[in-house]
Order: structure tokens, then C-alpha cells, then sequence
């Protein structure tokens, strides 16, 4: 396999998909070593096969808002590959969500759920619809609507979708009760991210930042370096960096840095529990605006509009929103603000200079893969409590999570470490997430 060759090709398929064409770029260049090794896997054309999704799903979703007009947006579902389970993945709402965004996360999140260890394929979905500044109401509608769609691709043993950005529990809650009607059945394996009361998992919502605090915890032992008095800057201010800001200051760091898409709150003496709490609120509102931080708790933050968590001074980043947030040029100013460790929490946070700065200036660095498989995992550990219709209190789920968020990174550190000890944890992810999955492929033939 040459990398160069295949990416050719796929560039002339798909010339204006450039996140997907970067996810699999970045997977490439870590595995060819480790493929050409593989001569079995060159005969069946496992990566041709791997690169290209199983089916994708488009479909227009109509819905009324509350002016009575009808609104058009378009929704889709990405099945990537079922080798080692059902497929498994979030549904993202977002303006930005485009074909290319999703086949780039379906393709991650087969390699992520491969790491995990439990039996799950990758997938993603969603649509183009912004629920910044809509009601309760149109929300509702409007996951009714993409239900009426999406219901008969997904199932129990077939597709099980999850939130994402834009999806938390009140759109679940939505989606799953128009799916409980439309297939008249009471069964709450098909949706995970679900409310505790019926079907939903302790510690789901927190789990992709607990997780990735767990993991980041990991780095840093194996590393020689303790996470106690770490100051942490966090992009988001959503699920994601909620979980990853309530554990970080569990295990004592010092959150000293939230941002949005207006600008960052500098909390120079660390986030409270009681400012944790109001990120809840500011999430629900809608009104994506992280100054509302500042404008509650002004003499503990301080807003500054059109700048990014990446402008304070830390120890530690933890990219927690969006693909491709973090720059080669953020990547500097961490550096220059004292930076020492980055943790993608977010998928594909970092762009590839950002990542090779990194990784050329000491500063230890994971990929989101890794690092946020603690979502997914705990979404397993929901389907598995479905399916036993049973519950496990916060301690057993937390333990299972800590428990995979090790093993997680004891691979990373297995098929990563470099002739001078040091873990090269972008390379270590990728191989150890695709040598699961091709060998899966590999034993059921060429389908």
C-alpha cells in the first residue's frame, strides 16, 4: 500500500470532501508500515475497502416552526463498517453538517469503537439544522420529522444512534419517543444518551469528559507527571467540556479557561462546582454565548470577545468543541503560554500542523479517537444494560469506563512506542483501532 496512491485516487472521487480526505490521510500515513507488513490484507484490498462507508442515507426533513412556515433541511446517515459490530455512532444538528463532516466521523468512529473492545462498527448522522435559537417546540418537531426518515435504518442489533454536537438528551428524548410510536415497540436499545428513567445509563452524559480526563490522567503517569495543580484550558462550554471540567477538578486541576464562539472566560482562580452547574444552563439556553459565564460570576471570570481558550496560560489543552479548532498558530501560543500536554476531546480537533507542531516540540499530545472513547464506551455499556433490562449504579459504570479508558491506553502505548520510549500516541490509536477491524474483515470475506 502507498499512501500517496490512494489518496490520490480518493481526492479525484471526492475533490471538495476535505475533512473525510484528511481523517483518512492522518490513519494512513500512521498504519503503512504496519499494513505492508500484511500481505493478506493487500490481496483482499482491505483499505480500499475500509476508506469507503457502507451505505449512506440522505433524506429531506420537513417541519413547521412556530411562525406556522414550513422549513426544509436535509438529513443523512452514514454506516461505515458493521466488521465488528452493529454500527454505532452520534447524530450530529448542526448548520455546518455536510457529507464530508459525517463520512470523516463515521471513519473515526470505527476505529474508536474498535478500541474500546466491545462490539460496535462505526457510524454517524444528522443534519444541516441549527438549534441555536429555536424553541422547545420546533426542536420537537423537527426530530419528529427526521425520525419519520431515519426510523426504519436503525435497530437494536443494526444501527444504534447516539447525541452528538447539537443532540443531547432532550433531542433523544424527542427522537426515541417518535421511534417508539412509528415501530410500535417499546425498545430502548435502538437510541443511547437516553433520560435515566427509562432506558438511559448512569454517567452517560459525563462519560466522553470523564473519559477523556482518565485517559489524559494515563498520559501523564506513564509520562512521569501528575495532574494535581495542572492549570486546564477548555474549549466549549458544552456536554463534552462540562464532563471533562467536573472531573478535572476531581482529580485537582485547575480549570482555568472555558471559550465559545464569542470569545473566552479566563477563570484565574479556577472553575467552582456552582459555575460547572450554570454551564448546564448556558448549554440549554441556545444562545451559544460563553460571556453569559462572566456577566454570572464577574468577579471570578473575565470575558474577552474573538479570542480562544488557547490566548491563557496553561499546562494543559483540551480541545472539547469542534473539528479542526486548534491551528498551527493556537498550537504556538500554547506553546508560548507554558503548554506542555494536548488531549483531543473533541474529533479531530487539531488540524495536521497543530499535530506536527506537537509532536516536533515536546509537547504531549493524543488524538480524539483515544482520548473521547469514553462516549461511546459508555454507550455500549447502555446498549448491554438494555439488553439485560437491567441498571448499574454510577460506581459499576464509572469503574467499566475506567477500567476501558486504561485499556484504551495501554494500546495506544503497545503499538505507539517509538526505539527511543517515547509513545507516539497518534500512530499508536491508529494502529491498534485498524488492526481489529482488518482483521475482522479479513476472516468474513470479501462482502
Amino acid at each position: 500500500m502507498k499512501t500517496k496512491d490512494i489518496m490520490a485516487r480518493l481526492q479525484a472521487k471526492y475533490p471538495g470532501e476535505s475533512e473525510y480526505l484528511q481523517a483518512v490521510q492522518e490513519v494512513l500515513e500512521s498504519i503503512e508500515e504496519v499494513y505492508n507488513q500484511h500481505p493478506e490484507f493487500e490481496k483482499a484490498k482491505i483499505v480500499e475497502r475500509m476508506v469507503e462507508p457502507d451505505r449512506i442515507f440522505s433524506f429531506r426533513v420537513t417541519w413547521v416552526d412556530d411562525k406556522g412556515e414550513v422549513q426544509t433541511n436535509t438529513g443523512y446517515r452514514i454506516q461505515f463498517n458493521s466488521a465488528i459490530g452493529p454500527y454505532k455512532g452520534g447524530l450530529r444538528f448542526h448548520r455546518a453538517v455536510t457529507p464530508s463532516m459525517l463520512k470523516f466521523l463515521g471513519f473515526e468512529q470505527t476505529f474508536k469503537n474498535a478500541l474500546t473492545t466491545l462490539p460496535m462498527g462505526g457510524a454517524k448522522g444528522g443534519s444541516d439544522f441549527d438549534p441555536k435559537g429555536k424553541t422547545d417546540e420546533e426542536i420537537m418537531r423537527f426530530c419528529q420529522a427526521f425520525m419519520l426518515e431515519l426510523w426504519q435504518c436503525i435497530g437494536p442489533d443494526q444501527d444504534i444512534p447516539a447525541g452528538d454536537v447539537g443532540v443531547g438528551g432532550r433531542e433523544i428524548g424527542y427522537l426515541y419517543g417518535m421511534y417508539k410510536k412509528l415501530a410500535r415497540e417499546y425498545n430502548t436499545g435502538v437510541l443511547t444518551g437516553k433520560g435515566a428513567t427509562w432506558g438511559g445509563s448512569i454517567l452517560r452524559p459525563e462519560a466522553t469528559g470523564f473519559g477523556a480526563l482518565y485517559f489524559t490522567q494515563n498520559l501523564l503517569h506513564h509520562a512521569g507527571k501528575d495532574i494535581k495543580g495542572c492549570r486546564v484550558a477548555i474549549s466549549g462550554f458544552g456536554n463534552v467540556a462540562w464532563g471533562a471540567c467536573t472531573k478535572a477538578l476531581e482529580l485537582g486541576a485547575k480549570v482555568v479557561a472555558i471559550s465559545g464562539p464569542d470569545g473566552v472566560c479566563e477563570i484565574p482562580d479556577g472553575i467552582t462546582k456552582e459555575m460547572i452547574d450554570y454551564m448546564l444552563v448556558m448549554r440549554a439556553s441556545n444562545r451559544d454565548r460563553v460571556e453569559d459565564m462572566a456577566t454570572r460570576f464577574p468577579d471570578k471570570a473575565r470575558f474577552t470577545a474573538a479570542k480562544k481558550a488557547w490566548s491563557v496560560k496553561c499546562d494543559i489543552a483540551l480541545p472539547c468543541a469542534f473539528q479542526n479548532e486548534l491551528s498551527e498558530d493556537d498550537a504556538k501560543e500554547l506553546k508560548e503560554n507554558g503548554c506542555w500536554c494536548c488531549c483531543e476531546v473533541s474529533n479531530m480537533g487539531c488540524q495536521p500542523g497543530a499535530i506536527h507542531f506537537f509532536q516536533h516540540n515536546g509537547i504531549l499530545f493524543a488524538p480524539g479517537k483515544a482520548v473521547n472513547a469514553g462516549g461511546v464506551a459508555t454507550s455500549g455499556l447502555e446498549m448491554t444494560q438494555n439488553a439485560e433490562h437491567i441498571s448499574w449504579s454510577g460506581k459499576e459504570v464509572d469503574e467499566k469506563l475506567h477500567f476501558i479508558m486504561n485499556n484504551i491506553h495501554e494500546q495506544c502505548v503497545k503499538f505507539g512506542t517509538q526505539p527511543d520510549g517515547s509513545v507516539d500516541y497518534v500512530k499508536g490509536a491508529n494502529i491498534a483501532g485498524f488492526m481489529k477491524v482488518a482483521q475482522a474483515m479479513l476472516e468474513q470475506g470479501t462482502i
